[in-house]
């Protein structure tokens, strides 16, 4: 057979997903595949949060009041919300590649305009449409999922977005810098100088999305379009793989709490740099860099969550993901209420710095659950849960952070007490084979009990079924040390495809 000729740079499973991570290494396809997701979705982190480390600049240029600024904000992070979830959609259907260049692109013209906008509404507008290139989170989680194997995707996943993520801690430090070569060494206005920074994000976006359409691959064994020509993967059917996301509650549980990690970060890379310079007096450039911490953070800590989703799942399954999940997460609230509550500047700084650690790596933690909630429909259910991040933040800004019902430090406070009520939703994620956090796995239930449910018998007579077989059988491990003596059924109708180093 073809599948059984085919040699990959890394030790595979039987759906050719790679079972180790070499993070120095750029081996097609699955490690290319990496390094192109995290790069362009750091790209759009940065073009998406280029504005708030000049808005000292922009808000005298345009005439900003703190409503419009709050309004904006919102924007930049609303646009994401359906974005996401039709990004789910669209890399079920036609692959992550072309799902992701194409969104790209069509965001990259916003950022150019950011140059040559003069009002507030057009200052909301520009911020709005490119917030939609924060859907290619989306399809960065679906491509790690395709491309690594499940002892692996959390790793995977964590790195990938933790890296992207880097984009929202880089541009604070980015955007002042080239602001101030702008107008210091060029000798520009300062009212000049910042619209021609915004030039620096757009090419670099621009770039990116080439880069993905033309290196990238959707899966290991090949491109979507060619996949399903030769037959080898089925082409499904959009009301099928919509409506066995959406009745699938535990991807809406982990868009609730995914709204109260991720969403805080975006709120907080929103507010973080003008809440240091308006409170503590301190000056552009020490907020760009208080600001810039809480976001480079992401260079380990939602890394950090998604290996340690890993390695608690070798000795616990699911049930030890969940719990982690559900502890970290908790924590992120304690001390995110706490920062507001601390009046001192470098005693803020310590506790946003250890609460970053925290809330991030809660993000990492929850893309170590989502590659098993479903394997049919798993970009949906990815852009639900990315989505919830993206509805959180714009609740949370609403809420808390637009007018003056609350001070900056009272909603960051009030935001913490959000993230611990809503993380007490985990306590109802269940999956009958492997358990949750109070109750072990239902009797008898097998990883192809739970997958194949999400097919009907005449698909299963056609074979479409048989991508869910495999990863059923790769899935075994979410039983942890304790479940891997339980009974496995063996399947008649498709035969293991034996692994190729």
């Amino acid at each position: 057979m073809e599948t059984n000729e085919r040699k990959f740079a890394l030790p595979v499973d039987s759906e050719h997903k790679a079972t180790e991570f070499r993070l120095f290494s750029v081996a097609t396809p699955h490690m290319r595949a990496f390094h192109l997701s995290w790069v362009s979705f750091f790209a759009c982190f940065v073009s998406t949060f280029a504005a708030p480390p000049l808005i000292p600049i922009i808000r005298d240029n345009l005439d900003l009041t703190a409503t419009d600024i709050g309004n904006a904000g919102i924007a930049a992070v609303s646009g994401a919300v359906f974005a996401r979830v039709a990004m789910g959609t669209a890399c079920d259907l036609f692959g992550p590649r072309l799902a992701s260049s194409s969104l790209i692109l069509l965001t990259a013209p916003a950022v150019y305009l950011s140059a040559i906008i003069n009002s507030p509404s057009g200052f909301l507008m520009v911020r709005f449409f490119t917030g939609f290139s924060l859907a290619t989170f989306v399809s960065t989680q679906f491509w790690m999922s395709s491309m690594f194997s499940p002892n692996v995707v959390g790793t995977a996943n964590g790195l990938s977005g933790g890296w992207g993520n880097l984009g929202g801690g880089a541009t604070q430090l980015i955007m002042p810098l080239v602001y101030s070569l702008i107008h210091s060494q060029i000798g520009s206005s300062k009212f000049t100088a910042w619209r021609i920074a915004f030039f620096i994000p757009a090419f670099f976006q621009t770039l990116s999305a080439f880069a993905i359409f033309f290196l990238g691959q959707d899966m290991p064994d090949g491109n979507y379009i060619r996949l399903e020509k030769s037959g080898e993967k089925h082409k499904d059917e959009f009301s099928q793989v919509f409506y066995h996301a959406i009745t699938n509650y535990r991807g809406w549980i982990l868009a609730l709490t995914y709204g109260y990690c991720f969403g805080v970060e975006l709120t907080i890379d929103n507010i973080i740099a003008q809440y240091f310079f308006d409170r503590f007096h301190v000056n552009l450039h020490t907020a760009g860099i208080i600001a810039a911490s809480f976001g480079l953070a992401n260079l380990f800590s939602r890394p950090g969550g998604g290996m340690l989703s890993d390695i608690v799942a070798k000795r616990y399954g699911m049930r030890g993901r969940l719990w982690t999940l559900w502890v970290v997460q908790m924590i992120g609230g304690l001390l995110c209420l706490l920062l507001g509550k601390i009046n001192s500047l470098s005693g803020s700084i310590a506790v946003m710095l250890v609460f970053s650690v925290f809330v991030q790596a809660a993000c990492g933690l929850t893309f170590g659950v989502v590659p098993f909630v479903s394997r049919r429909s798993l970009g949906v259910i990815s852009g639900m849960t990315g989505g919830g991040g993206n509805v959180g933040a714009v609740l949370t800004q609403v809420i808390f952070f637009r007018g003056s019902r609350y001070s900056t430090e009272e909603g960051i406070s009030l935001m913490g007490v959000m993230i611990m009520c809503c993380s007490l939703a985990i306590l109802f994620i269940y999956f009958p084979q492997w358990g949750g956090l109070f109750c072990g796995p239902k009797k008898g239930v097998t990883e192809e009990d739970y997958y194949l449910s999400e097919w009907t018998e005449a698909e299963k007579e056609q074979g479409f079924h048989k991508m869910s077989m495999k990863f059923s059988e790769n899935s075994r491990r979410e039983r942890g040390k304790k479940g891997v003596s339980a009974p496995v059924p063996v399947p008649s109708d498709y035969e293991t495809t034996p692994t190729n180093v």
